[in-house]
């Protein structure tokens, strides 16, 4: 039977097939999981902030675009995969408090774009995303099927 895997706010989790990811309460964060088919394996983080040098106390990885996106790529690759056959899924990055925006991006706009720029460098291809938008959402990563189910309050259900 497939163990559900809850991965919180600022941290990351690995699952082999049948097992499943699943992150609640994506609204300025990003869940991004990375994953190779060939062996049923995937990482999952809910990143919070676009880069390291924003944090104030505790630190980790996973709670920086930044450092998450190269922690995920090495736990993969220190489980089996190769770097040639990683893909990429994520979803947030919601602009929460649209009215409150001053003249500088949004959190969710720079972690969207800092986990781009990193999976651009990694040459790591995005297969599917559903982010932006103004509505928080739940995601959960099948690794048998690499689909990404994503629920958000004010649209249902879709799968990417």
């Amino acid at each position: 039977m497939a163990e559900v895997m809850i991965v919180g706010i600022s941290d990351w989790r690995l699952a082999h097939s049948p097992d499943r990811l699943r992150s609640l309460g994506l609204g300025s964060c990003v869940g991004i999981v990375l994953y190779c088919r060939r062996i049923g394996l995937a990482a999952m983080a809910h990143v919070m902030l676009p880069d390291h040098t924003l944090a104030k106390s505790s630190f980790h990885p996973a709670k920086f675009a930044d450092t998450a996106i190269p922690g995920l790529v090495d736990m993969l690759m220190q489980h089996g995969a190769s770097l040639l056959e990683l893909e990429a899924k994520m979803a947030g990055g919601a602009e929460m408090f649209p009215n409150a925006r001053n003249h500088f991006p949004s959190i969710g706009i720079r972690n969207i774009t800092t986990i781009r720029e990193l999976l651009n460098r990694y040459k790591i291809p995005i297969v599917a995303e559903d982010t932006g938008g103004h509505a928080g959402r739940t995601i959960e990563f099948f690794t048998e099927t690499a689909e990404l189910l994503i629920k958000t309050a004010r649209s249902g259900e879709k799968v990417i």
